[in-house]
């Protein structure tokens, strides 16, 4: 049911009609807006494509918009009115009544209600956390991660085929670190005295790897090489990666491949991709580096892809990856960074423009979450030296609370995450509120009166019977949803369904306190059902989408 799509269409062919007749010129009907008024009394949608046609036309936008008006052809039953407002916009009152075919259509769809097929044919990557498998993943690797797999949520609902991709940069110096830090923390688990490196990774995290690596038996050597520090890097790695993978199931988020920088070099990738670059003339030596010509792609100036040591950059790994991804035949790529590598954006843009798939390219920056408790900063013990861990955040205040508060706002605004507000069970937790507007509504169809009603198909003779403005309201909401997740998706932006949700919860929590559902009138208590159950569907839907679980009882 979008009624906006509808606007647009009736507004179109409206325009054809008047240009068939000779009273509009135009060669091109240009591209105009149907939206959601601010004000109410502006109507339910309003559109501007009398303004955008003027100088086609060559009509004022207001006798353009007249004309229009004589030539839409709407449904019988579809407008209330529709008037032309201001300097030429068009205003479109739905009549109430038309509303509540929105519950037939729930109804019909079940839980498919808000799926649509506007990315049909079209295959998306969602790589997201890529976390090094160095340490344990913080919070801000859990913001990213509800982001990116809430993100491939709306994507796969909305027809995309869509797989998630965890990329594991298992190759450079931090692999050798690692490897040092569970050397020197398992000779001092022995008794022996050492001097820890400074760069070494401090968290108690590493005394545990050390503990387990000479519990299986394995042995230190006395003079250490670099194969050594490798060897016992790979270890620790596959430790703390194994330990990632199930911090992130316990979080809801599972992925379809977890791709290895390593094998970039293994298979050839790295030389590959420096070869294209090189075979259009956009590599070249100077003190003995090789550079990429990342300033003629918009780069503030060109970057090194090979030291004069021959050891190739992180940034020639990430071209080669993205090659190797476009070579998967993506029609889009989404990458999830940290707001930390917010000054390696264009360089690796540039990369994609001249390999040729920078306009299959998303780079989307998640920005740092800040603990507070009451308010106030907090730092939680943890064992991840000097960051909390997600899995800290997990047992104190639940995957779903976590997940909804990360999701609460834009991915490129800092977020404040209050430890208490997430625990509290009244309106100021947001995810409590939601939730709980949807139990509230199980329990409601587990009432005497109810029970059966919703599996049944509603009633449409009874909708007369809805005519409050909340139960109005409440239908438009309902009419809204598909729009708001396509909007969510093609946007990239799952915070849009957080802030619906909340405001449908709002609307629910508000009707209910004011007006029985159940009461002696079985035709009116049949209508509520049927609007009620409506707006069950879609809590269930929505929260889905955020990985949040929709309770039957709370």
């Amino acid at each position: 049911m979008r009624l906006k799509q509808l606007i647009r269409e009736l507004l179109s062919a409206a325009a054809e009609a008047a240009r068939g007749a000779g009273e509009l010129a135009f060669e091109v009907l240009p591209a105009f807006e149907v939206e959601t008024p601010k004000i109410a009394a502006h109507g339910d949608f309003a559109s501007n494509l009398a303004l955008v046609l003027a100088s086609q036309a060559r009509r004022a936008p207001r006798q353009i918009a007249e004309i229009l008006l004589r030539w839409l052809a709407p449904p019988e039953d579809l407008l209330a009115k529709v008037e032309v407002a201001g300097p030429g916009f068009i205003n479109f009152f739905i009549r109430e009544a038309y509303w509540f075919r929105v519950l037939t259509e729930i109804h019909r769809l079940g839980p498919a209600y808000g799926n649509s097929d506007l990315g049909a044919g079209r295959k998306v990557q969602v790589e997201f956390v890529s976390a090094n498998p160095t340490g344990p993943l913080h919070i801000g690797h859990g913001r990213g991660a509800a982001l990116g797999d809430a993100l491939a949520n709306l994507l796969a609902a909305t027809g995309h085929q869509v797989e998630r991709e965890y990329y594991i940069n298992d190759v450079g110096t931090q692999m050798l670190t690692l490897g040092k830090s569970l050397y020197f923390r398992a000779k001092e688990l022995k008794g022996e005295a050492v001097e820890f490196p400074a760069d070494g990774y401090q968290g108690d995290y590493v005394k545990d790897l050390a503990r387990q690596y000479l519990a299986e038996g394995g042995t230190l050597p006395e003079e250490p090489d670099e194969s050594d520090w490798q060897a016992l890097g790979r270890y620790a790695g596959e430790q703390i990666l194994a330990g990632i993978a199930r911090d992130l199931q316990d979080f809801g988020v599972t992925f379809d491949h977890w791709f290895s920088e390593t094998s970039l070099y293994q298979e050839g990738w790295v030389e590959r991709a420096l070869n294209r670059l090189q075979e259009d003339g956009l590599l070249y030596e100077r003190e003995g580096a090789l550079w990429f010509a990342a300033s003629r792609f918009g780069d503030d100036k060109d970057r090194v892809i090979r030291r004069s040591s021959g050891a190739t950059t992180y940034f020639a790994s990430d071209i080669a990856y993205h090659l190797q991804k476009m070579e998967r035949s993506y029609d889009l790529l989404v990458d999830l960074w940290g707001a930390d590598h917010h000054g390696y954006v264009p360089r690796l843009q540039a990369a994609a423009q001249a390999l040729g798939f920078g306009h299959r390219l998303r780079i989307i920056l998640v920005q740092l979450v800040s603990l507070l408790r009451h308010g106030e900063p907090v730092a939680m013990t943890t064992r991840g030296g000097t960051f909390v861990t997600l899995r800290e955040v997990m047992d104190e205040v639940g995957k779903d609370a976590a997940r909804f508060i990360f999701l609460s706002r834009r991915a490129d605004a800092q977020l404040d995450f209050d430890l208490e507000v997430a625990k509290q069970q009244n309106p100021e937790n947001p995810v409590y509120y939601v939730q709980y507007a949807h139990a509230r509504l199980a329990s409601v169809f587990r009432q005497p009166g109810a029970e059966g009603l919703e599996s049944q198909a509603p009633d449409a003779a009874l909708f007369a019977l809805l005519s409050l403005p909340e139960e109005v309201e409440l239908a438009k909401k309902l009419a809204a949803y598909p729009e708001v997740v396509e909007g969510a998706a093609s946007n990239l932006e799952p915070h849009r369904l957080t802030y619906y949700l909340t405001e449908l919860a709002s609307q629910l929590h508000s009707y209910y306190y004011k007006h029985r559902f159940i009461s002696a009138d079985a035709s009116l208590t049949r209508a509520r059902l049927a609007l009620v159950k409506g707006v069950k569907t879609v809590l269930a839907h929505g929260l889905g989408l955020l990985g949040v679980t929709a309770p039957e009882s709370m």
